[in-house]
């Protein structure tokens, strides 16, 4: 059994329809939105809504100025709009048209931050499984999904005035949702357990977010694989944790490989 496995998409649909050649099916660990391009100043939904020039503006900020800074120029441009939220939403559909009709291979997917699940099942067609929450058999094997990251502590589930709200959950929603995935052979989720080798990202000098709550299903449950996203560039890509082979799989908008999983 072949199964390819992604995760952070962020708008790459090229190379998302070939993610699934010569495997039996295709794993998604989320964030397919792209909404602000680092790269490219012209892509993701602030580049297709305000332009390059603003975008790397804020890119700027976002490098060398404070977080006030950049929060006030990004409310700055959302003011220029009749209708935000319209037109965000306008953009991520455009984004999901495209994307899930790359995914090509019998495909399993869960969302990440950077995404919008409550649109999927208008957008998932034949072939895609939408999994978040759920425990799935592929080839012999079990496998557990659980999407999206863990709401930071002290902030808000809801901002009022926010243009677009991230797939951040709540600790005990996202921890029920983990506490259901027993008996499993493989993780797969967005986020990391909460290891630091796995949670530090050496570009952004920080830890991202992870999950106590993964950590301890690994310890408990001990599949054999654990396989996770959310961070670009980790300080490891990988830890073996007991019996269990914890593996980030790249970010996939770069990377344009997913990762490779036989038995």
């Amino acid at each position: 059994m072949r199964v390819h496995v992604v995760s952070d998409v962020h708008g790459n649909a090229e190379a998302l329809a070939r993610a699934g050649e010569g495997a039996d099916a295709l794993i998604v660990l989320g964030d397919l939105i792209d909404f602000v391009d680092y790269h490219e100043h012209d892509k993701g939904i602030l580049g297709t809504l305000f332009g390059p020039e603003k975008v790397a503006a804020f890119a700027r900020l976002r490098r060398e100025g404070t977080r006030a800074e950049a929060v006030a120029y990004s409310r700055s441009l959302w003011a220029t709009l009749d209708d935000p939220a319209a037109a965000v939403e306008e953009a991520i559909r455009a984004q999901y048209t495209e994307l899930f009709a790359a995914m090509k291979a019998p495909t399993y997917a869960i969302p990440g931050n950077v995404d919008s699940p409550h649109l999927w099942p208008e957008f998932a067609g034949h072939g895609v499984t939408l999994v978040d929450g759920e425990v799935v058999e592929i080839g012999g094997l079990r496998f557990g999904f659980t999407g999206g990251v863990v709401l930071p502590e002290g902030v808000p589930t809801a901002r009022p005035g926010r243009v677009w709200r991230p797939y951040l959950r709540p600790p005990e929603e996202f921890d029920a949702s983990v506490a259901k995935l027993t008996g499993i052979d493989v993780l797969c989720t967005h986020v990391p357990p909460a290891f630091p080798e796995l949670t530090y990202d050496v570009v952004a000098r920080k830890h991202e977010l992870g999950s106590a709550a993964l950590a301890g299903l690994i310890i408990t449950e001990r599949p054999r694989w654990s396989l996770f996203g959310h961070v670009h560039q980790p300080l490891s890509a990988r830890l073996r944790v007991g019996g269990t082979e914890c593996r980030n799989v790249g970010h996939f908008k770069v990377t344009q490989r997913p990762y490779v999983l036989r038995w």
